[in-house]
């Protein structure tokens, strides 16, 4: 009995011995991305950020025209804010550290926390809202750095991390796999090539790493689908690093990014269509209208052009070749495949700045003040050359802006009548007290605003 008792106790004090995890499976130790976020995660730091926006408060007689007969002024208050992010040190000699423009919009104050309990102040380099790339720079020493990647390189199935801070928690990891890459028309940016990744990436994720197996830097975290009220339902997006690298090197040279105007407008090739055009295809960018001057018409672009490929990318629609444009610098080249009249050409079109006239809208009227207003020229598909003149810009607290002009709108008309070049808008605003009735087409909707 006592023998048989004490073997008992042998066996179950072996027994969680040999349920243990092992060390080594056939001689190997277990696989582990420990090493590797080891080096990885001093990189990447947490953003917190205040600043102030302008909100407009709805008063009970908000429809202009009533405004306008009562005499009520627009109020407006300005507003705190403060916001969580993540950002990536990519060059740790000179403090530069990549991050989301959404992270640090409209901030006076930007404070980075590090892995080792630093807080640092940061400065705005340059932003750009159109890819959501934003940089900062601190002044800090023993800083480390993660090596920046080929994102070209990226394939479907890759593994992934996700390094950054959601929802305020402190430094978090995720991993993943690439789901898919290229992706753009998800009206999250202006411009889109987004790496997709299921990854989780939630909110205070944004402008955090995405790194490969190797700990280089293949992305910047951006969006959740869905906006990410939700949190992370296994659909994430990072901008790719080659397209953040290229943004950079312009903020560091110019404070801005400077890109180049392709000048040519156009439409979604249809079946419908690719067989009015005598084609067989069934997609594609359809060219219908053409800037004057611009370095479509020097290339050599027509109208009827249909293009279907652009540096040997194919081009399905007009937000493909948006996206191309919008990301191409001055003094490269587009290489393009289109068909003319059912043939089959190649083009070659240098990116340049397309020379417009314009002008302050101060000059015209003080409520146009801060609007720049541009002579445009075109050749269209149905209606042949047109003039026009379009809002180029609206700055931020203009006069303009509270007005409501906005960057795009086109003036129709002064008190009824064209109003096509600075010639005929000049004849019908000189010696003209009375106020005029300014006729804006904005998209397919068309606004009147009175100008006293």
């Amino acid at each position: 009995m006592k023998l048989l008792f004490t073997g008992l106790v042998l066996l179950l004090l072996a027994a969680p011995l040999q349920s243990a995890l092992p060390v080594l499976v056939e001689g190997q130790q277990l696989p582990s991305l420990a090493p590797m976020l080891e080096r990885v995660t001093p990189a990447v730091v947490n953003i917190a950020t205040r600043g102030k926006t302008r909100r407009r408060i709805e008063m009970p007689f908000n429809e202009p025209l009533l405004k306008r007969f009562f005499n009520l002024p627009d109020i407006e208050r300005i507003q705190e804010t403060a916001s969580l992010g993540s950002g990536v040190i990519v060059d740790a000699g000179n403090g530069l550290i990549l991050t989301n423009d959404h992270v640090i919009k409209d901030a006076y104050e930007i404070n980075v926390t590090l892995t080792d309990g630093r807080e640092l102040r940061a400065e705005i380099l340059g932003r750009d809202s159109d890819t959501d790339v934003a940089l900062i720079q601190v002044d800090a020493e023993n800083l480390s750095q993660i090596p920046m990647a080929d994102s070209s390189a990226l394939r479907v199935g890759d593994f992934v991390v996700a390094v950054g801070n959601p929802f305020g928690l402190g430094q978090t990891v995720t991993s993943g796999i690439v789901s898919a890459l290229g992706r753009s028309g998800l009206g999250i940016e202006s411009l889109e090539d987004f790496i997709q990744t299921d990854a989780s990436i939630n909110l205070g994720n944004s402008g955090g790493a995405l790194v490969n197996l190797r700990g280089e830097l293949v992305g910047i975290n951006t969006a959740i689908y869905g906006g990410g009220s939700q949190g992370s339902i296994g659909i994430g997006f990072a901008i790719p690093i080659n397209l953040a690298r290229e943004v950079m090197r312009q903020l560091v040279d110019h404070g801005e990014v400077r890109r180049g105007r392709l000048g040519a407008q156009g439409q979604d090739l249809t079946a419908q269509l690719a067989q009015a055009f005598g084609i067989e295809r069934s997609s594609g960018f359809i060219v219908t209208q053409i800037e004057t001057g611009s370095p479509a018409e020097k290339g050599g672009i027509r109208v009827g052009d249909v293009i279907v490929a652009a540096n040997g990318k194919p081009i399905r629609s007009a937000a493909d070749m948006h996206n191309l444009v919008g990301l191409q610098r001055l003094g490269e080249s587009i290489e393009l495949e289109l068909f003319r009249e059912g043939a089959e050409l190649s083009l070659s079109v240098l990116m340049q700045p397309i020379e417009i006239n314009k002008i302050d809208g101060g000059r015209i009227h003080a409520k146009l003040a801060g609007a720049v207003i541009g002579e445009m020229r075109e050749q269209h598909l149905q209606r042949g050359r047109i003039d026009y003149l379009q809002l180029l810009s609206v700055a931020r607290g203009s006069n303009a802006e509270a007005t409501g002009f906005l960057a795009g709108d086109i003036i129709y008309s002064i008190n009824k009548q064209l109003t096509r070049n600075f010639e005929e808008l000049f004849a019908l605003v000189d010696g003209n007290d009375r106020g005029m009735v300014m006729n804006i087409q904005r998209g397919n909707r068309e606004l009147y605003v009175l100008l006293k």
